[in-house]
């Protein structure tokens, strides 16, 4: 009985890191809820993700304080690194990410930031001479095609309201997050845990957003948005930064990193069914066809990249 007991509590256990990043990618697609509200009390880009990352900055910071204070020391000589990952990486991601959901739908979005692995696999050819093979081809081509359907550009009427800033954006949210990826990968390969890249990154993106921060800005919004407004900025910082980060990490650290970024693909799925419950953004048969097709040419893309990593 004791030994049945055991299992049970292992199964349990282990169904729940699977759920981690299945959790992840299902925060990081609602993002466009907080984005479109604060960006319609008129709150700026630049606070916007001031008023975010401060507060992931603080429990992350706090988190690995009582976890481990070891984690919290980082080598002089290692600074660029995190000053690349959070300005090159997380600034660019955010700001980019925030100007596709505003000008385009969530899905579209999501997807194009989904791209991202197609970055990371054509820059590691040029600046590093990784081999381009044909099934990485394949997949990079699959996964454009999947995003040219979810635009709905070629959709009779559909054209004119697909924003050339919000594909533009979006792509760019895709390649930010590529950069950030190799610099997360170098630090990684210097021996750091990915809790402090994680934390060293937002805090070398939060100083660059303060001299463009507006704090009258988030005085006016937490006077006039009644005794919730608190909660929600709470919210905001804890569902689409922090617990998304905790949660995604520390999946990696008891799987295995390419089955881990396979369940956070969750997001653009969720991105889209938020689209449509809270936005009225309809899918046609088009684009969701588009999205689980850039979606398994990202899966696929991952795998093979992982599976490379594995063999060398």
């Amino acid at each position: 009985m004791a030994d049945r007991n055991m299992d049970t509590k292992a199964s349990a256990k282990e169904k729940l890191i699977l759920l981690m990043p299945v959790l992840s990618g299902i925060m990081w697609g609602s993002g466009g809820i907080f984005v479109r509200s604060f960006d319609a009390l008129g709150m700026d880009n630049f606070t916007m993700l001031f008023s975010r990352i401060i507060v992931s900055v603080a429990i992350l910071g706090l988190l690995l304080f009582v976890y481990d204070r070891r984690l919290l020391r980082i080598r002089p000589a290692d600074l660029w690194i995190f000053l690349g990952g959070g300005i090159l990486g997380m600034f660019g991601i955010n700001l980019t990410y925030n100007e596709a959901i505003k000008h385009g739908t969530l899905a579209l979005a999501s997807v194009l930031l989904s791209m991202s692995p197609v970055f990371v696999v054509s820059l590691s050819a040029l600046l590093f001479h990784e081999k381009m093979t044909m099934q990485k081809t394949l997949c990079m081509a699959a996964a454009l095609f999947g995003c040219v359907l979810v635009s709905e550009v070629l959709e009779s009427g559909a054209a004119p309201s697909v924003s050339p800033l919000a594909v533009l954006c979006g792509i760019g949210s895709a390649f930010f997050y590529a950069l950030y990826s190799i610099f997360s990968k170098a630090a990684a390969g210097k021996g750091y845990h990915a809790l402090t890249i994680t934390f060293y990154c937002l805090v070398s993106s939060l100083l660059l957003l303060i001299p463009g921060t507006d704090p009258g800005c988030i005085g006016r919004i937490l006077r006039e948005g009644g005794i919730g407004m608190p909660f929600f900025m709470l919210l905001h910082s804890l569902v689409t930064s922090a617990l998304p980060y905790i949660f995604y990490t520390t999946s990696i650290s008891r799987i295995d990193a390419g089955i881990a970024s396979i369940l956070a693909a969750s997001e653009p799925a969720a991105a889209m069914l938020f689209g449509f419950l809270f936005f009225h953004e309809t899918p046609s048969v088009l684009s969701v066809a588009g999205l689980f097709l850039t979606t398994g040419a990202i899966i696929a893309l991952s795998r093979s990249q992982a599976g490379e990593q594995a063999s060398s």
